[in-house]
């Protein structure tokens, strides 16, 4: 038992997706490709926001916010994810292990608050119009911005380092492919009440009052949408934030299945299945899904790969 808790405080075993061969080098090239893209995609997006005068608006500043998000979430899990996946030693320091866990934390955190951010810039932008350009000013945006990556940090913060202090009895080996808390509740043989306490608070206030703040939005602007008298115009303002809905149904409905379910709710398979799609899937898809609908996007796209 003592030389389980002392190699558990100085490495761990990350036991990763799969041990079949064939299964793990399909797994790499999956998830090479995704990360490839999920780094392409959001590179652009930000460069068309900074070329494009027509996109420096509220919208993309926050969009290029969750841009850089979504890579250094995807970039704190998959790299470690894809060499684990082919190598035979899937052992991670402890210092990596809670860099990992304390960044891809912070960023969880921070796009919570960011999609939120962004339904409000949307409620303003349709149901009050006229005062847009007054409450969505300049040092209102980069005040938002700024307290999103805050509490995004100060909330990793609060979660890792009572999670890396409890005293892991059973094995230094983590049944995960990224470091990451259920995986250590599980771990633990002390009694982690006061740790699933301290989640169900941080995910109940930021996630969900995220979330809350998200619907009351869309409540309000889906009201404006429907006192619209003509179908093509209900039509037209609705489709501006169907790429929004689109991406908070995906990240909110995944965040809190895997970190307000109650502990025997869990179970390995589906805590490293899970994690997948906001770690790898979403940031890969965000890009896309704003820029598809967006023709001053699309045109810069063209104009920067002709030049």
């Amino acid at each position: 038992m003592e030389t389980a808790n002392q190699t558990s405080q100085t490495t761990f075993i990350l036991l990763g997706m799969c041990d079949v061969l064939y299964l793990q080098v399909f797994c790499f090239l999956v998830f090479l490709l995704i990360y490839i893209i999920t780094l392409s995609g959001n590179v652009l997006l930000i460069l068309a926001v900074k070329i494009n005068p027509t996109l420096q608006t509220p919208m993309y500043f926050f969009l290029g916010n969750l841009s850089i998000v979504d890579i250094c979430f995807s970039s704190s899990v998959v790299p470690k994810m894809l060499i684990n996946t082919l190598s035979k030693d899937r052992s991670i320091s402890l210092l990596d292990c809670a860099v990992q866990m304390y960044i891809h934390l912070a960023m969880g955190a921070c796009e919570s608050i960011l999609l939120a951010v962004m339904a409000y810039d949307r409620f303003v932008a349709i149901c009050r119009p006229l005062h847009y350009n007054t409450i969505m000013n300049k040092m209102f945006c980069i005040g938002l911005a700024t307290m999103a990556w805050s509490v995004g940090f100060l909330n990793s913060f609060i979660l890792v380092i009572p999670t890396l202090h409890l005293p892991l009895c059973w094995s230094n080996h983590i049944d995960h492919f990224f470091c990451e808390i259920p995986p250590f509740l599980q771990m633990s043989c002390s009694d982690t009440k006061t740790n699933v306490i301290i989640i169900y608070i941080s995910a109940g206030i930021i996630v969900m009052c995220s979330f809350l703040l998200t619907l009351v939005s869309y409540t309000h602007i889906i009201s404006s949408i429907l006192k619209i008298h003509s179908l093509q115009g209900r039509y037209k303002t609705f489709s501006t934030c169907t790429s929004h809905l689109a991406v908070v149904t995906i990240y909110y409905g995944t965040i809190m299945f895997m970190y307000m379910r109650p502990p025997t709710a869990h179970s390995p398979k589906i805590d490293r299945t899970v994690p997948i799609i906001y770690t790898a899937v979403t940031p890969m898809l965000n890009p896309f899904i704003y820029s598809m609908r967006n023709t001053d996007v699309k045109e810069t796209f063209k104009k920067m790969w002709t030049s």
